[in-house]
């Protein structure tokens, strides 16, 4: 069995790049481009670490495609194990629920997808909708 996790306010701690887009006009260059720079919540990874003893860990994330290399180097860095990581295309700027909803058939449907991980209600809600067991980390 899968199970799917999101990246940021899961594992990865955004807060210090949302100035980047809580200004007008919206920096998401900005706030993209300091992924690298985010902490690791500790939770997150002992639960990541906790689910991979038995589900094989798929990183589901609203991150554009453009940030896969310093994603990747991210991970590396906090010993985060997945053997997948799912971004979202980089022109799509549809909202995170949408988004997600419409990326997780790739990695399967709810038969195969033991739990799905993710900090946003709405992206909670969407999937529980669609019949997926989630759980939102708070």
């Amino acid at each position: 069995m899968i199970a799917v996790v999101d990246i940021d306010g899961v594992l990865a701690d955004a807060t210090h790049r949302e100035h980047f887009v809580q200004q007008r006009p919206r920096d998401w260059d900005g706030f993209f481009g300091a992924v690298g720079a985010d902490p690791v919540i500790q939770r997150g990874r002992d639960l990541v670490s906790e689910l991979a003893v038995v589900h094989e860990i798929v990183l589901l994330s609203g991150r554009p495609e453009r940030t896969r290399s310093d994603t990747e180097e991210w991970l590396r860095e906090h010993r985060i194990p997945y053997a997948q990581l799912v971004l979202r295309p980089d022109r799509d700027r549809r909202p995170a629920a949408t988004l997600k909803g419409d990326l997780i058939r790739r990695v399967g449907g709810p038969d195969a997808i033991a739990v799905v991980v993710d900090d946003d209600p709405a992206v909670v809600s969407r999937l529980a909708a669609a019949g997926y067991d989630t759980y939102r980390f708070v």
